[in-house]
């Protein structure tokens, strides 16, 4: 048997699974790669960068616009952040139909459980909950479609704002200060580590996830930046002790027009202090 018979990095002969694997993908159980050589992660549109930081009054999400598939932009003003309920609310990115899906019956089961029970679930109940829902959508994961969603509230009974991340399988992360998911999530936090400080009021942080989402879609070409021409911005949400709230349109479009004209003296954003 030759080497190119052999998997890489093995000493052993490829097995039937791993030739089928070479040969026909598709004719494998669960295989995320149909007979004709597309990816069914390929086939559906993909939601992409969210980023949430907290303040001293609650926590701000927001997300930017753009959902992609493959190579196209398949939609410019998708929409990937949602109040989950009053006290807490929850960005999506990946795939864009099955996240809307899981964020719809997300806030049913919410709405359901505080019917039954005549009081809402705690914050972790609902983080718990939703990593229960991740758990169950591993085998579309595992072919490609998955699910990554960043979710945060006010939690009355600590009296401040959390940020929970999750893995493919279900597994839950509380966030310290802020996070980002999705493909531009690496600029974002880069950005975020650079901005963000402690005694950030609710506008402060506001900009600070808009500044991090403009350095996200200036190196990664699935997040999109805000549209000036379309007016079309990120959608951005607040959780504080009042409740959740989402920004208007006229007050995103003030925070970004500052950022845009501040960029536009320097491109790369503001700067951050060496010390």
């Amino acid at each position: 048997m030759t080497d190119a018979q052999r998997s890489p990095g093995k000493l052993l002969p490829m097995t039937i699974a791993d030739l089928a694997a070479a040969g026909s993908p598709g004719s494998l159980p669960g295989s995320s790669t149909a007979a004709d050589g597309t990816r069914a992660a390929e086939l559906a549109p993909h939601g992409t960068t969210i980023v949430a930081a907290g303040f001293p009054g609650g926590v701000v999400m927001a997300g930017d616009r753009r959902a992609t598939m493959g190579n196209m932009i398949a939609q410019r003003d998708i929409e990937k952040v949602f109040a989950a309920d009053e006290y807490s609310m929850i960005g999506i990115a990946g795939t864009a139909g099955i996240a809307v899906e899981l964020v719809r019956l997300f806030r049913v089961e919410l709405e359901h459980y505080e019917k039954i029970e005549g009081a809402p679930l705690s914050l972790s109940g609902k983080a718990n909950h939703l990593a229960s829902m991740i758990r169950g959508n591993l085998g579309l994961a595992m072919q490609g479609l998955m699910v990554l969603p960043l979710f945060a509230g006010w939690d009355p009974v600590r009296g401040v704002g959390r940020i929970f991340s999750y893995d493919a399988t279900g597994g839950r992360y509380e966030e310290t200060a802020f996070h980002a998911v999705g493909s531009g999530s690496t600029y974002a936090r880069g950005s975020l580590k650079k901005l963000y400080r402690d005694d950030l009021d609710a506008e402060g942080a506001a900009t600070a996830v808009v500044q991090a989402l403009y350095d996200a879609a200036d190196d990664d070409s699935a997040t999109g930046g805000p549209d000036l021409t379309r007016r079309i911005f990120p959608v951005v949400m607040m959780a504080t002790a009042d409740g959740v709230r989402r920004l208007t349109d006229d007050e995103v479009g003030e925070i970004v027009d500052r950022v845009v004209a501040a960029r536009m003296q320097r491109p790369d954003g503001p700067a951050a202090p060496l010390l």
